[in-house]
């Protein structure tokens, strides 16, 4: 199983400081004996940049934050941050570990307002700490060095709005178009996900629609209104296709798993299902009751609840 994404930042992250510490203790050792001078501390980073790894920017700061010389980045020297006070930004609010490197986690860079991270290293006169040699890093252009994670297959529920929840007693279910012809929509969607290339689709209840997604062009979208659910002849327009030898939910479940999202439609008038979706790669099904509480949960898990486990 892959990791999760909380896995692959882990590991991401553990890979780029592998590649980082060394250098820029390497860098820092050479600042001590110029420590204060600005020119020289310019040229030192200057020389050095090359060999930090996807590095933006280079500097030095005070234990203070205060930064005592010039960015050096691959278009040169840039004096416009001398001076600068860093003491508020992220990266220098973290503790430092006691071996003296630290590689910030995320955040959104004050310039370009983009996803960025800084790697610090303490320059220290024997046992003294001067400051800190400042390694600013833009995430577009870090490697990948983990796989994509997947998502977690177990069942997870999502609060929504406070405010749908603090009401929902003093609503109640109003029939919509496709409440009022549910089983011929779902025949059709039945037909499209398991003979007509669909993978995943979004149904909105309440709104009578549903967004479907196909085998064939999955980046795009298509939307299904009340007229299209109440038309068979829709089917049509989505060429015949063999279901996914590689989906993860067996082509006989999908008609139980649509009959049970409509048996949560229409089994209580004020706690009752708004929207659902299906994804046969995923194994998942997501559920969005009308108290605006998701649940995402394994379509096997799903099945074996009834209609009472949910009210």
């Amino acid at each position: 199983m892959k990791d999760t994404w909380k896995e692959s930042i882990y590991l991401q992250r553990e890979e780029l400081a592998r590649k980082l510490r060394d250098p820029l203790e390497h860098l820092a050792a050479q600042c001590t004996s110029a420590w204060g001078e600005r020119e020289k501390l310019d040229a030192i980073l200057a020389a050095g940049f090359a060999g930090i790894p996807h590095c933006a920017s280079l500097y030095c700061v005070g234990t203070d934050g205060i930064q005592i010389c010039d960015n050096v980045s691959k278009s040169g020297i840039q004096p416009e941050d001398f001076g600068r006070d860093r003491s508020h930004r992220p990266y220098m609010n973290e503790a430092v570990p006691a071996w003296g490197f630290l590689l910030s986690d995320a955040y959104i860079s004050q310039a370009k307002h983009r996803p960025s991270l800084t790697a610090l290293q303490v320059v220290r006169d024997d046992s003294r700490t001067l400051g800190y040699l400042g390694a600013d890093f833009d995430l577009r252009d870090l490697p990948a060095t983990a796989e994509l994670y997947d998502e977690p297959g177990y069942w997870r529920q999502v609060k929504g709005d406070p405010a749908i929840r603090g009401a929902v007693f003093q609503q109640c279910r109003v029939d919509s178009p496709m409440d009022r012809n549910m089983e011929q929509a779902l025949s059709i969607l039945e037909e499209l996900l398991t003979q007509r290339g669909v993978f995943q689709c979004q149904i909105h209840f309440s709104s009578s629609q549903v967004t479907i997604w196909t085998v064939e062009d999955p980046f795009r979208y298509r939307i299904l209104d009340s007229e299209a659910l109440n038309d068979p002849d829709i089917c049509l327009v989505f060429p015949s296709c063999s279901y996914p030898a590689d989906a993860t939910i067996p082509q006989a479940d999908i008609k139980k798993i649509l009959s049970i999202m409509q048996a949560l439609r229409f089994s209580d008038p004020t706690i009752y299902l708004r929207t659902a979706s299906i994804n046969i790669f995923n194994g998942m099904v997501s559920l969005t009751f009308s108290c605006d509480g998701s649940h995402y949960m394994p379509y096997l898990e799903f099945l074996l609840k009834d209609t009472s486990f949910w009210f």
